[in-house]
């Protein structure tokens, strides 16, 4: 069944990108219950147990409760991100300060949508909704510490990499070419509608809000749409790169491009597979900030790399130079 978002001329003009840690925390609370995620992020899994064995306190049952696999989920949990640079504190500030009586809604509508409406722990979040809400804040302030926090820092460079990537898709082609290359189920009908190949039915008209295009790693490989009023409407698609998102740094730099560049100087070149920030590939690499921003300074004086601000980061991609340079070296045979 179509899920539709029709666009008048205003909204064809507030169109942004974003990102969300706060949507990310929901999404992994979400992964751990649908084995069917699983195979997607092994490594993340695999050091978390230890992580959750040691916190045998932290219970994720109130929200999967509001979790339906198909159906409404609470937006007054997940509000639409600020932009490409919120931080998990102002988004979960935001929901601290929901209006109770629209969360008592909005929480009604994903418990009856899960079918979880008669368990005691759904008819005390509705009796209560204001106490619901500081509860759920805080278990979902504890799940980003434990689930995304350690890893955030290679979370949001993959993000901050696929929004880099599509704002230049964007420039090439478009709006409605970058729409079809979303998702594969995702249609623009040429004029004013956006189709969803959903297993629901709805219909909403953006009336000058514009949509919000946010890349989620947890989410992959679903599209997801909706956030109905007050909240701006949302289109939440699978992130480029999740297959080495987990992967350890490779150990395999060509030595020739290390005798050439020297092997560190050489390892940042080949790990800007995407574009990434200083941190990001301190993080992935295991160097220092102040050591990896040296190397990177030198490299785009020498025209190998460029870089951009975007939002609060500084991102670093390869130059045709710098691909071309890693690509020739990564694909020569070893000399004998």
């Amino acid at each position: 069944m179509p899920f539709t978002l029709h666009f008048g001329e205003a909204d064809l003009l507030r169109c942004r990108f974003a990102l969300s840690p706060l949507w990310e925390t929901h999404e992994a609370v979400r992964t751990l219950a649908r084995p069917e995620r699983h195979g997607y992020h092994l490594p993340w899994l695999r050091r978390l147990r230890g992580a959750l064995a040691a916190d045998d306190g932290l219970d994720f049952t109130p929200l999967l409760l509001l979790m339906p696999r198909r159906g409404h989920n609470p937006d007054c949990l997940y509000p639409p991100p600020i932009g490409p640079a919120a931080t998990f504190e102002e988004e979960i500030a935001r929901v601290r300060t929901t209006d109770p009586e629209l969360a008592r809604d909005d929480l009604a509508r994903a418990l009856a949508d899960a079918g979880t409406t008669d368990r005691p722990e759904a008819r005390a979040m509705l009796a209560d909704p204001a106490r619901a809400l500081r509860e759920l804040a805080a278990l979902i302030e504890r799940a980003w510490r434990t689930l995304i926090a350690p890893d955030w820092p290679r979370l949001r460079a993959l993000l901050e990499a696929d929004i880099a990537y599509h704002s230049r898709r964007l420039a090439e082609v478009g709006l409605e070419g970058l729409l079809r290359e979303l998702h594969p189920r995702l249609e623009w009908d040429g004029t004013s509608t956006l189709t969803l190949d959903n297993a629901s039915s709805h219909h909403r008209d953006l009336d000058g809000a514009g949509l919000v295009l946010m890349p989620s790693v947890f989410s992959w490989p679903d599209v997801v749409s909706g956030f109905d009023p007050p909240w701006q409407p949302t289109l939440v698609y699978p992130a480029r790169g999740i297959a080495g998102l987990w992967s350890t740094p490779s150990t395999r730099t060509p030595e020739a491009l290390s005798r050439l560049l020297g092997r560190v100087r050489a390892e940042v070149l080949c790990a800007l597979d995407e574009p990434a920030s200083t941190t990001a590939l301190a993080h992935r690499l295991g160097l220092a900030p102040s050591s990896v921003s040296a190397h990177l300074s030198v490299l785009r004086d020498a025209d190998l790399l460029r870089s951009r601000r975007y939002g609060h980061q500084v991102l670093y991609e390869r130059t045709p130079l710098g691909i071309a340079l890693a690509a020739a070296q990564a694909a020569s045979p070893p000399r004998t």
